[in-house]
């Protein structure tokens, strides 16, 4: 059977809906029941990222209505996607239970991949005093599995685990654990994670209070990106333009206030949810020389 998985990409989520349903209209859905099942999960959670729920919950119907007993697997996946979907628009009580039996599930029949992933998405919905715990658990099994794929989780879990800590002001931990995610996607040559930590330390040293070497480090970023004709970020530019604040250079941080507001207004989910953020990022954009 073809291994549906390695299709994902994550950031084209409307190309990769289109490749899972050319799976699917290939698979025989008795023959390969589980596995039609898992495809299913797969598509709801395309349409998730696409933020298309209803469409999502409704496949997700079908996929519970022909779950079985025996088929595990298809289930603690069922429970992901359905409560990512919740999650996602905003419903977390209504996605906790859901992790909660997926990481159960997943424990008891050493799924560890996805018994990890109910944990890691407990650290991101469950209430902010038991998110620590749940990314540690979750790290635990991960860096104690024998499963390949369930190490392969510590690159996302030490971010999260960072920005727990950055949130809850704890800089120095939250610096200490974005180096340690640093050095693992390094060491495992994943340029675009690499790039993603790099800038959550340069973002940890802001708000240290270490602004010349932060902002020395978007800088760097920056042109390491352009190096290797990549998009411009706009989370690089908003974030040099923030140092540049921080240094009284409201003249050279408007450019990149601007340019950060061009690329991060395209975003769906930062017009829904941080609206102020871009408003303000456009009002400083447009200070005039």
């Amino acid at each position: 059977m073809h291994d549906f998985d390695k299709l994902w990409n994550y950031n084209e989520p409307g190309e990769t809906e289109q490749k899972f349903r050319a799976v699917l209209t290939n698979s025989n859905d008795q023959e390969n029941a589980e596995y039609v099942l898992e495809l299913k999960t797969q598509i709801s959670r395309t349409l998730g990222l696409q933020q298309k729920f209803e469409e999502a919950h409704k496949l997700l119907d079908q996929v519970e209505a022909e779950m079985k007993p025996e088929y595990p697997i298809a289930k603690i996946r069922y429970m992901l996607e359905r409560g990512r979907a919740f999650n996602s628009s905003g419903k977390k009580e209504e996605s906790l239970p859901l992790f909660l039996e997926a990481w159960e599930l997943g424990v008891e029949v050493k799924a560890d991949f996805y018994a990890v992933d109910a944990a890691h998405m407990l650290g991101i919905a469950a209430p902010q005093d038991q998110q620590l715990l749940w990314n540690e658990k979750a790290m635990d099994l991960a860096e104690n599995s024998p499963d390949i794929r369930a190490q392969g989780w510590l690159g996302s879990l030490y971010n999260n685990i960072g920005w727990t800590y950055h949130d809850a002001q704890e800089y120095e931990k939250a610096l200490a654990i974005f180096l340690k995610a640093l050095e693992w996607r390094a060491a495992h040559e994943q340029v675009i994670e690499t790039q993603i930590a790099k800038w959550c330390v340069a973002r940890t040293h802001r708000s240290l209070g270490h602004v010349d070497k932060a902002l020395a480090m978007q800088y760097a970023l920056e042109k390491e990106m352009q190096t290797a004709g990549q998009d411009e970020d706009g989370y690089v530019s908003e974030e040099i333009a923030e140092c540049l604040t921080l240094q009284e250079k409201p003249q050279e941080a408007a450019p990149y206030f601007l340019k950060a507001w061009t690329i991060l207004s395209q975003d769906i989910w930062l017009k829904q949810n941080e609206a102020d953020r871009l408003s303000r990022l456009q009002k400083l954009g447009s200070i005039k020389p």
